[in-house]
């Protein structure tokens, strides 16, 4: 059982991965983050949850060998009524893919896409209730969605799931932050055709690091890619990269460390 309390609703709660290599995703990881596993709820076939100090700070499930999607970091949204939240999603011109549906006791889950095809969770937590601790290296510390343009979507998240949207105003960027009770939670960035034309819209996932730029070669030595050298951002030392099979995240060594 986390440790965590439950989230308001919207509230980015867990990141997930889905991969074909389960042990060697792990050994990856581990060695990038020092997690350690332990089992989690089967339903969807073998899953794993990544301890940090014997904190849940993710999750790993095995994808079925015929199954061929994309393997991406999926974050997860706290919800009330999952089964509602889900109705909603429809409503406002997204997709359900996979629930509602119960993963064992831990909670109620599904994973749903937005209008633009980004696709994300959405968790009802019943014993568990997420990430159980945020901030540390090794840990999932912010998550941003990568779309053409920021109005229409914003008002898709703002209905669903209540956030309050806030414009970054920029001549140069198309950019807000969702908040959920006066706090930011997540962002917006609106990149038009920048986006990549085999991903298009999709979430991205920062995990904290002690330095980039080792973090970056280890990455590369555990068999991942770079595909984005380290450089500094306004939140911090960034470097965009890529796990062994593929799922793309972000380092961050955030600017207050």
């Amino acid at each position: 059982m986390s440790e965590a309390t439950p989230r308001p609703p919207g509230t980015p709660c867990w990141v997930s991965l889905m991969v074909h290599g389960l042990d060697t995703t792990q050994e990856f990881y581990n060695a990038l983050f020092d997690w350690e596993f332990v089992p989690g709820p089967q339903q969807l076939g073998p899953y794993v949850r990544a301890l940090l100090d014997g904190k849940e700070v993710a999750g790993i499930g095995q994808l079925p060998p015929d199954r061929h999607l994309r393997i991406a970091w999926t974050p997860y949204l706290a919800a009330v009524d999952a089964d509602e939240t889900a109705e909603n999603i429809r409503c406002c011109g997204g997709t359900v893919a996979v629930g509602p549906l119960d993963a064992g006791e831990a909670g109620r889950m599904a994973i749903c896409s937005d209008p633009t095809g980004a696709v994300f969770g959405v968790w009802q937590a019943e014993e568990h209730h997420g990430t159980a601790v945020a901030g540390p290296p090794g840990t999932p510390v912010w998550n941003e969605l990568l779309t053409y343009e920021t109005s229409s979507v914003g008002k898709f998240y703002r209905t669903v799931f209540g956030f309050d949207v806030e414009p970054i105003v920029s001549a140069d960027h198309d950019y807000a932050t969702l908040h959920v009770a006066g706090a930011p939670v997540a962002s917006l960035h609106g990149v038009g055709n920048a986006l990549p034309r085999d991903r298009g819209p999709h979430w991205m996932t920062y995990f904290e690091v002690a330095d980039a730029d080792a973090a970056a070669r280890l990455v590369v030595e555990l068999g991942g890619q770079v595909l984005r050298p380290p450089r500094e951002g306004t939140a911090g030392r960034l470097s965009l990269v890529a796990d062994p099979e593929g799922a793309v995240f972000t380092l961050v060594r955030s600017a207050e460390r």
